[in-house]
């Protein structure tokens, strides 16, 4: 079995694909991608930890190629230290705790908003998860969030697509000039947002980002663009793949469905275990400073590194049975937003929106089913989510009830 993340048998289930690399060949070349794969929980956990020999220089260059929307300044997830302490001290006094902890009841009455008129058409039995919930939701809020005007929302959703199809590296004309044109639309909406926002400060977060200061630096107007794009990109694709994932997974295992149904409480933990058993984020890269010697194998110097969170998230030898599905897991230990100084920024708002969306559907929704078996999974080996879910109401059930 050859692992090539491009094939779209591989990005419709990579699972067997991953547990053959970590059976035979833990750290692999991969023609594809003219790099080296690395598999197992121990070796992605400590190119994880260990930045200095491993640097995160080329992130932007592998994921999206020459359809970066700000290629001028390096972004956070291509940062090395001593840059990347700068720059993540400062974002992340724009994304507190206690931000995040202020945003769970507008989250909650979006939620609510979205869900309210399906759920008060009884005559709609049918609804397809992703357009309807688990897409609009985390857009709507880091929005909000950014201080975007409602009535530029539904352009902020096409520049996000358009961010995330970059992903994929298209190769159709057609598809690249649509993302360069929704590239220089959203530099020209932030910018001017940016610099508004330092003589007009407002309560959200690019003023925060706009006033954030550590030891003198400051972040400056490319700096904020760039994390602005990280944050709307980054955060809305793993918030939507998570709540996908999440409902895919309970579907396809219905005693656990059960068990969560019987327990709100469980919720969070049932987050937890989606991030492990189907990681939203599948890949990330890095670069080998010198040659590196792993567990499963040598990593040459200055070789692409192609860390495969998703497969170290299903290796036994850190999680027992990985393959099965257990809410009672709560893994704490998984690497589904990755870990150490690239750790995800957006991690407690993906959470929250994960959790929040997740007990609106199982608590205040009637039972569902998915309408067809087979659901068609997004294009890409970077991401993994369901393009489109379609699910029935059984409001006869909840009435019986």
């Amino acid at each position: 079995m050859e692992y090539n993340p491009l094939a779209p048998e591989v990005q419709d289930n990579p699972y067997p694909y991953y547990k053959e690399l970590r059976d035979k060949t833990p750290v692999a070349w991969v023609e594809s991608m003219q790099g080296w794969a690395v598999s197992r929980y121990a070796d992605v956990d400590f190119v994880l930890r260990n930045p200095g020999l491993f640097s995160s220089k080329l992130w932007n260059e592998a994921a999206t190629g020459d359809l970066l929307t700000v290629p001028e300044a390096p972004g956070l997830l291509s940062m090395d230290p001593p840059d990347h302490t700068r720059m993540r001290k400062l974002a992340n006094k724009g994304f507190t705790p206690r931000l995040i902890r202020g945003m769970e009841p507008r989250v909650r009455t979006v939620t609510q908003e979205i869900l309210g008129p399906l759920l008060r058409q009884e005559q709609i039995d049918q609804f397809d998860l992703v357009p309807t919930l688990s897409a609009p939701l985390p857009i709507i809020v880091i929005a909000e969030m950014l201080g975007i005007e409602p009535e530029r929302q539904s352009d902020f959703k096409r520049w996000s697509d358009d961010i995330v199809r970059a992903i994929s590296r298209p190769t159709d004309e057609t598809v690249r000039a649509e993302i360069r044109q929704s590239n220089a639309e959203i530099r020209d909406y932030l910018g001017q947002m940016i610099e508004r926002r330092r003589t007009d400060p407002h309560d959200d977060l690019i003023t925060a980002l706009v006033q954030a200061e550590e030891e003198q630096h400051v972040l400056t107007s490319v700096e904020i663009l760039g994390l602005t794009v990280l944050l709307l990109a980054a955060g809305n694709e793993t918030s939507t793949n998570l709540i996908g994932n999440a409902v895919l997974s309970l579907l396809d295992h219905p005693d656990e469905l059960a068990k969560v149904r019987a327990d709100r409480v469980l919720v969070p933990a049932l987050v937890e275990e989606v991030l492990r058993y189907d990681s939203p984020v599948q890949v990330i890269f890095r670069q080998a400073t010198q040659e590196v010697e792993l567990e499963g194998g040598t990593i040459p110097a200055e070789a692409t590194v192609l860390v495969l969170l998703g497969a170290a998230n299903r290796d036994e030898r850190q999680f027992p049975q990985p393959d099965r599905f257990e809410i009672a897991r709560n893994p704490q230990d998984h690497v589904g937003f990755a870990y150490g100084i690239h750790y995800c920024l957006g991690a407690p708002l993906a959470r929250l929106e994960g959790r929040t969306a997740l007990e609106a559907l199982l608590f205040d929704c009637p039972p569902f089913t998915r309408v067809r078996e087979q659901v068609p999974r997004i294009a890409t080996y970077l991401v993994r989510g369901p393009q489109t879910l379609p699910l029935r109401f059984e409001r006869a059930t909840q009435a019986v009830a």
